[in-house]
């Protein structure tokens, strides 16, 4: 039987199973990559294209953004200004979702906001003005911080932090290669510059209080 292309819906399940593969977040190339693997999706399907007269993008790719933007406004996503999709605290506990469910909440949240915003005058309340952190503030926020790092975080959290962080700053196909158990992780990547070039890259990143000597190293 011929295989079909699937639909935005039926791709809920394999986007956050993809996620947690991931570590937990992922480019839009990472996670469509990791998607077409879980699903097993022959080069027939993948090379089908939206429309071939204005982009190089694929359907699937197309109907993937929808899945994010259901799943995100189901609460299950979260997702940066730098392009990186993220489980939020609420998929935690998610295993699996009902495509239908998801696809029934989202559609009657759109149509009550709808309504209610045709009833009620939009309205700006808010001010331009932000409070300034005081120096202690910021000093208090910067230690809570370090204790979290380095004594609260567990060895996995810590691995998914700085998966998240290269991601963040341009990285793709961020990957935990090993851990040696002296409280850092070793790592590889590609890092892209300005868009137009990228290369391999291998990391150690060190959890350590204090400075870091060169016999850790």
């Amino acid at each position: 039987m011929e295989q079909q292309l699937p639909t935005f819906d039926s791709l809920m399940n394999p986007m956050l199973q993809a996620l947690r593969e991931l570590g937990g977040s992922g480019s839009i190339d990472e996670i469509y990559e990791k998607v077409v693997e879980i699903t097993q999706l022959p080069e027939d399907i993948v090379s089908v294209l939206h429309d071939p007269e204005k982009s190089n993008d694929t359907e699937v790719g197309y109907r993937l953004a929808w899945t994010r933007t259901y799943l995100k406004k189901y609460g299950l996503l979260e997702n940066s200004s730098r392009g990186v999709w993220s489980l939020s605290a609420a998929a935690r506990d998610v295993d699996e979702v009902n495509p239908t469910e998801v696809v029934r909440s989202v559609r009657g949240t759109f149509q009550k906001g709808r309504k209610q915003r045709e009833k009620t005058p939009e309205r700006q309340a808010e001010s331009d003005d932000a409070p300034d952190e005081s120096t202690e503030e910021l000093d208090s926020w910067r230690e809570e911080l370090h204790t979290i790092l380095t004594q609260k975080l567990d060895p996995a959290a810590f691995e998914r932090l700085v998966q998240r962080l290269l991601r963040e700053s341009g990285f793709l196909h961020v990957e935990i290669t090993g851990r040696t158990g002296d409280g850092g992780l070793d790592g590889k990547g590609i890092a892209r510059i300005h868009g137009f070039m990228s290369f391999h890259v291998i990391f150690q990143c060190k959890r350590w209080k204090g400075s870091v000597g060169a016999g850790e190293i």
